[in-house]
């Protein structure tokens, strides 16, 4: 080895996250990590330990990056089972006597939609049920009487004179023309 490669190579540290991945990588996607961490738990402040978690994981090596995929894909997937595993660590946390405490569950109110959020749900609405209404007319009043309406299933197969497993097919084949 000669004198410029024993500088270059002791100048540098060596990384603990794995082949190919520096915290510099890291840190240029810190952004959008943090971002989809909002949108899923949407706690500004979670969201954070969230992505923080993902990088202690990368850079202690719990984690290793093995180049079969793109580093976001990666590091998001680490995110989203990171995420996961909150979710269920907390959902264990309340319990029955919690609902009646002040600071319980029962006591928190749940967060008021975006007025953008409130537009966009009522376009949707208004679309979905224009599109029930231009379906045929065996699909539209299978769709209104048990979807809409939420009417029991034997009700609606008696109004319609139809027999449950066509009833079924023809929620399916109505959902189906919904989603295309």
């Amino acid at each position: 080895m000669n004198l410029a490669a024993a500088r270059t190579s002791t100048a540098t540290p060596p990384q603990s996250a794995g082949p190919g991945v520096c915290p510099r990588d890291l840190v240029s996607h810190r952004p959008y990590l943090v971002h989809f961490a909002r949108r899923k738990l949407r706690d500004p402040m979670l969201a954070e330990d969230v992505v923080q978690d993902v990088f202690v994981a990368v850079l202690t090596g719990r984690a290793e990056f093995a180049g079969r995929s793109a580093l976001r894909s990666w590091l998001t997937g680490i995110l989203k089972h990171k995420i996961v595993d909150l979710v269920r660590r907390d959902a264990g946390t309340d319990s029955y006597d919690d609902r009646f405490d002040d600071d319980g569950p029962a006591a928190r109110a749940c967060p008021a939609p975006r007025p953008d959020e409130i537009a966009e749900q009522r376009q949707r609405l208004a679309l979905t049920l224009a599109r029930i209404e231009a379906m045929p007319a065996g699909l539209r009043d299978v769709m209104q009487m048990r979807v809409l309406e939420d009417l029991p299933t034997d009700e609606v197969c008696e109004r319609l004179a139809i027999s449950e497993a066509n009833l079924f097919v023809r929620l399916h084949r109505a959902r189906r023309q919904l989603l295309s």
